[in-house]
């Protein structure tokens, strides 16, 4: 499944989802994520130029607060990138 469909279902309903399918939807946001130590617990999201960081339990189920934490960082991801956009199209 695409990654922007599968974000859009997410939006929709955000029970239910793997760990593997929040890093697809992260790689195709340009969203970097991490296993810290040894494949620990949690997976790291988090991207440049935003402040926040996402730190999900890597087990299932995973609970809809991670994953409404998680649209949010995308959503800032593409703030951000938007208004990198309209910068460079200005100059």
């Amino acid at each position: 499944m695409a990654a922007g469909k599968t974000l859009q279902k997410m939006r929709k309903n955000q029970m239910g989802w793997r760990i593997e399918e929040l890093q697809a939807v992260a790689e195709e946001n340009f969203v970097e994520w991490r296993r810290p130590g040894r494949g620990g617990s949690h997976v790291i999201f988090s991207a440049p130029g935003v402040r926040e960081i996402v730190s999900v339990p890597a087990k299932r189920p995973i609970k809809p607060i991670y994953i409404r934490q998680f649209l949010a960082l995308i959503d800032a991801v593409g703030g951000i990138r938007t208004r990198e956009s309209d910068d460079q199209s200005k100059s």
